[in-house]
């Protein structure tokens, strides 16, 4: 049997996503027991150049519910970008996971040829949906999470790679 692009592509965003979140309660706990404000995380940056923690997390969200909205043929959801504590920014990612969750396989699968239009500022790119998927939207996406565990593990967060890959299923350590 083969791999679905439905398969591909909306586990491989929710599990990441609830990882995040998981990771991201783990600094919040760690933040407050050492009497930190771990809204302070909000404005961490690896260089200046680069959006910091709060963009990261907006990006990351951005990236798996407009790269899901386009694999299914739909408008993607539109979320300002105005979270900046970590109540908000926990709110914003499970506002993505409930709009991953409410799309079906049928929704997606059978697009795998079908073009995905990724509009950018000077010209848009087209892709096939397996293209999208596979070269853009899932790398996209790794990156900004990748980004915000780095950022929250460089500003001390006692987390580690198994957070980062099974943090939300730890019931997967045991497989």
């Amino acid at each position: 049997m083969s791999l679905s692009l439905y398969e591909a592509s909306i586990p491989v965003y929710l599990q990441m996503l609830k990882n995040l979140s998981a990771i991201v309660d783990k600094a919040e706990a760690h933040a407050k027991d050492a009497g930190k404000d771990p809204n302070a995380y909000s404005e961490a940056r690896l260089i200046a150049d680069m959006h910091p923690f709060n963009r990261q997390i907006h990006m990351a969200s951005d990236a798996a519910k407009n790269g899901a909205a386009r694999l299914a043929g739909q408008t993607p959801p539109s979320f300002p970008d105005v979270e900046t504590t970590i109540p908000e920014l926990r709110e914003r990612l499970a506002k993505t996971i409930a709009f991953l969750e409410s799309l079906k396989p049928e929704q997606i699968n059978g697009r795998e040829d079908a073009v995905v239009e990724l509009p950018m500022p000077n010209r848009t790119i087209r892709f096939s949906g397996r293209d999208f998927l596979l070269k853009f939207s899932l790398p996209n996406f790794f990156f900004h999470v990748t980004t915000a565990y780095a950022l929250l593990r460089q500003q001390g967060a006692p987390i580690g790679k198994m957070d980062y890959l099974i943090g939300a299923f730890p019931e997967m350590a045991d497989a």
